[in-house]
């Protein structure tokens, strides 16, 4: 069966471009594409010509993706004074920031009212990154699990 050609947009997805630069790229002659219409379509051959080397297929193409779940949380925490705030925030952001890159991306933000002495914190990650995070906070603030 043969491919779709591609979209502007799907090549620049691809290669991390913007889309008005792959459009100069086919205006300029470098990159080989065809008109129809109002858009320009290239063919798989002429992008990996372009390239140099093959072309990794788009999104749509690759048709086994893996599931992914995420949860997103707040936590708030009552009566917590502005010293403890920031020992407690820094702890957390000092055990996001060390995890290594290939582990799921998890997110930690922390908001805190002075006029109401409350903390909150959100949580953004994987449903296991994010309880590994709840376990430290009730570690931390000494609340019993």
């Amino acid at each position: 069966m043969p491919q779709q050609p591609y979209s502007v947009e799907q090549v620049a997805n691809l290669l991390g471009l913007h889309v008005k630069t792959v459009r100069n790229y086919v205006r300029d002659g470098r990159l080989k594409a065809v008109r129809i219409g109002k858009q320009y379509r290239i063919a798989r051959e002429d992008l990996e010509a372009f390239l140099g080397h093959p072309a990794e297929p788009p999104a749509a193409e690759t048709a086994r993706r893996r599931r992914h779940v995420e949860a997103s949380s707040i936590v708030q925490i009552d009566a917590i004074a502005p010293d403890e705030m920031t020992t407690l925030g820094n702890m957390l952001m000092a055990a996001t920031a060390s995890r290594s890159p290939a582990d799921r991306p998890l997110r930690v933000e922390t908001v805190y009212d002075e006029e109401r002495a409350s903390l909150k914190i959100i949580i953004v990650g994987g449903v296991a990154d994010t309880t590994e995070v709840f376990r430290l906070v009730t570690t931390l603030v000494g609340e019993p699990a």
